[in-house]
């Protein structure tokens, strides 16, 4: 589907900051010894990615930025007291965190592909990915402490980001015991999906206005934009898993209910008395048609399921975009709420 203006103007916003983000991974985590770790480690990053984590980030600095900034330097950014921050170490040690627990999910999930390369532990080893993985998370701090400015500011965002991973495995593993429940609610589904996803694009918000010295309430109301849009992003994936051709996603469409991965669709498909289990119980990824997934989705669309979940990707973004009238009204803000809109568009 050709993107609308907005579509538009969100993804040159996105592609102008990734090519910068780009440039900075390349000078924050460069190749050295053992030079197979690092080429691992910066496989995933090298292979793509659009940074929408990184950019959430250099946007909320700008939208808290003066308005008389005519050009962003990210490198020394003002803070609203007076000094200067590294912003762009702080979008850089984002996507680092983003990449390590990729690779880790991809090892727990033994997936092939990423980005649409092989995965890191299919490229390389198993042992050199968990490697690469540990090694871009400890190099993530590294990076976010030398980012200047107020050094209690410094010590809260450590504090966020540490926390921010804490619940990321705790979403990871709650998603792992999840695969042997079947009780599960959709309740307890976004609570997993917050911690396993939403909390890193909480952190990739809060952390700039903790570093240019914004005040407390914004720091939350910008957490909690990220968190919002976070859930809604991860939906938003559930949703397209079933609506989008294989080709256009870059796996087998369907792929999550072939492998009777719970998400919030199902669940509620289940709520509505749908054998979920039933519906492509006979095929694998390898083998399933498309017939049977356009079967399998009428189905869960005559439950209602699938409207269900957008409608509550919809309610989710409208409450972040809530959280952005506490910025100032300037192009950056509107760019925030333009991309939480983007994330729950993209693909149709």
């Amino acid at each position: 589907m050709t993107p609308n203006a907005t579509e538009k103007r969100v993804l040159t916003a996105i592609n102008e900051r990734r090519e910068v983000i780009n440039d900075a991974i390349d000078i924050e985590l460069p190749l050295a010894e053992p030079q197979r770790l690092y080429e691992a480690s910066r496989y995933l990053l090298e292979a793509g990615g659009k940074r929408l984590r990184p950019t959430v980030t250099l946007l909320v600095g700008e939208a808290l930025a003066d308005e008389d900034t005519a050009a962003f330097e990210y490198r020394a950014f003002p803070t609203c007291s007076g000094g200067e921050v590294d912003l762009m170490r702080a979008a850089v040690a984002i996507e680092i965190i983003q990449s390590f627990t990729l690779i880790h999910d991809d090892i727990m999930d033994d997936d092939d592909l990423r980005r649409g390369v092989k995965s890191v532990h299919n490229q390389y080893d198993t042992e050199t990915a968990i490697l690469a993985g540990d090694t871009l998370y400890s190099k993530a701090f590294e990076i976010m402490a030398d980012v200047g400015g107020d050094p209690t500011n410094t010590l809260e965002v450590m504090r966020r980001l540490s926390s921010a991973c804490t619940k990321i495995c705790e979403g990871q593993s709650l998603d792992v015991a999840f695969e042997s429940r079947d009780d599960l609610t959709p309740e307890e589904y976004l609570e997993m999906v917050e911690r396993k996803t939403a909390v890193l694009y909480g952190a990739a918000a809060a952390v700039p206005a903790l570093l240019v010295d914004a005040d407390d309430d914004i720091v939350e109301a910008m957490y909690n934009y990220g968190v919002e849009s976070g859930k809604a992003f991860q939906i938003q994936d559930d949703v397209l898993d079933l609506t989008v051709p294989s080709e256009e996603l870059g796996k087998q469409r369907g792929s999550d209910l072939v492998e009777n991965k719970e998400t919030l669709i199902t669940l509620h498909a289940r709520q509505q008395g749908v054998d979920v289990d039933g519906l492509l119980s006979d095929s694998t990824v390898e083998t399933v048609t498309e017939a049977e997934i356009d079967a399998a989705v009428k189905t869960l669309e005559d439950a209602g399921s699938i409207d269900y979940a957008r409608d509550m990707a919809e309610e989710l973004t409208a409450q972040s975009k809530k959280r952005l009238e506490v910025l100032p009204d300037n192009e950056a803000s509107d760019l925030l709420a333009d991309l939480a809109e983007y994330l729950i568009s993209r693909g149709y």
